[in-house]
């Protein structure tokens, strides 16, 4: 059995990033465990650009020097904004050899606690012991379906989440729902690729991101804006200041925390979903295969056939979906709607038990559902973890 003093689980922007700056602390014995990146490989569509800003997906280590820059320096690549996927992929992975690079990609199946130690078990059935856990493992398992699309065969219906390539619905005819940046850029690939999209939006219209010319140029933009680019004018600033946003009052984090993440799709964006109908005010009140195809009926009474319903209705947090955690110590967490309470060093209310990630944002803020949280994030749990070591 091997013993350590701290695991991460996760090899994502949070993971990596935390396990660089705790395997700065002398003497910290620190695994890493999960394959690098693969939520962005494995769940993300080829041709995917970023939305966050180049200033808000740097992971983060102990010097500030693995940044984006450095990559792209060290490829003598020419990528820029908005970011695509695959570079940002091989950044990950770039950052993973220099600061991981002996992760373990097994994957853990339980995660039990005892008095005074974890015990993680591995998928081969090794077991590991260690004084603490850092949860990084994505939102892989929070992807929300709307009721009436829940339960259907995945022929007809599924997350984006679940594909890498939408050129496999070429000449087909999707239905795509959503109003955020991963169904609208999904709709433009869909498009892009040969298949016959329409968007089902249930707000009254799409909103998009633009800068506006007076807000965005200096010196007014560094007052109004912080560099993730989070959240409105000003409060974009308390957005990226999670330790000030935890300190406002919860209706103002609650109200803030929704209006900073509303669905929206990236300015850059439009010109490519402008092809693609989109049907506002909407909703899908029932779903039912027919014929080799689906049938949905809108709240207006209208009927639509298609042949796939693809779900860019994003991720609802609610670690419960953790599969790995033991339910006596799932019980143990304090949680508000599915999210861990946490306290200033990202602890739960399970002693050595940390979250990082979109579990966080209850308690941190909308920063941490996006990679720009992870240099806050990561500091924190360090900071902690040599305070109580």
């Amino acid at each position: 059995m091997t013993v350590c003093d701290v695991t991460v689980i996760g090899a994502g922007p949070y993971g990596m990033s935390v396990a660089a700056h705790l395997r700065a602390v002398k003497g910290l014995d620190v695994r890493v465990l999960g394959e690098p990146m693969s939520f962005w490989e494995s769940k993300m569509p080829v041709g995917m650009l970023l939305r966050s800003p180049w200033a808000g997906s740097h992971l983060s280590d102990p010097e500030g020097v693995l940044t984006l820059d450095a990559y792209r320096k060290a490829i003598s690549g020419q990528f820029g904004a908005p970011i695509p996927l695959n570079h940002f992929v091989g950044y990950g992975h770039w950052f993973q050899r220099q600061v991981v690079p002996d992760v373990d990609k097994r994957q853990v199946s339980r995660v039990e606690s005892d008095s005074a130690r974890f015990q993680l078990t591995l998928a081969d059935g090794e077991k590991i012991k260690a004084r603490r856990v850092v949860v990084a493992a994505g939102i892989g398992q929070f992807a929300w379906r709307p009721e009436p699309l829940r339960n259907l065969p995945p022929e007809l219906v599924s997350h984006t989440s679940e594909h890498t390539d939408l050129s496999r619905f070429r000449g087909k005819q999707v239905a795509v729902v959503g109003a955020g940046q991963s169904a609208l850029e999904s709709a433009a690939l869909l498009h892009e690729a040969g298949a016959r999209a329409e968007v089902f939006a249930r707000g009254p219209l799409v909103h998009w991101l633009w800068q506006r010319p007076l807000l965005h140029k200096w010196p007014i933009e560094p007052l109004l804006y912080a560099p993730p680019d989070v959240g409105p004018a000003l409060i974009s600033q308390i957005v990226a200041r999670p330790n000030w946003y935890r300190r406002m009052p919860r209706q103002w984090q609650d109200k803030w925390g929704t209006r900073s993440i509303r669905a929206a799709g990236a300015g850059w964006l439009k010109p490519r979903v402008d092809p693609v109908p989109i049907v506002t005010g909407r909703s899908i009140v029932s779903a039912a295969p027919s014929g080799g195809r689906l049938s949905l009926k809108l709240d207006d009474g209208s009927e639509r056939s298609v042949d796939h319903a693809l779900l860019g209705t994003g991720y609802q947090v609610n670690i419960s979906q953790y599969p790995f955690l033991d339910p006596k110590l799932l019980a143990a967490i304090r949680q508000i709607g599915g999210y861990p309470q946490l306290d200033d060093g990202f602890e739960s209310s399970v002693t050595g038990l940390h979250f990082l990630g979109a579990p966080a944002a209850w308690s941190f803020g909308p920063l941490m559902r996006f990679v720009a949280g992870a240099e806050f994030a990561s500091r924190a749990v360090a900071r902690r973890i040599v305070r109580n070591n």
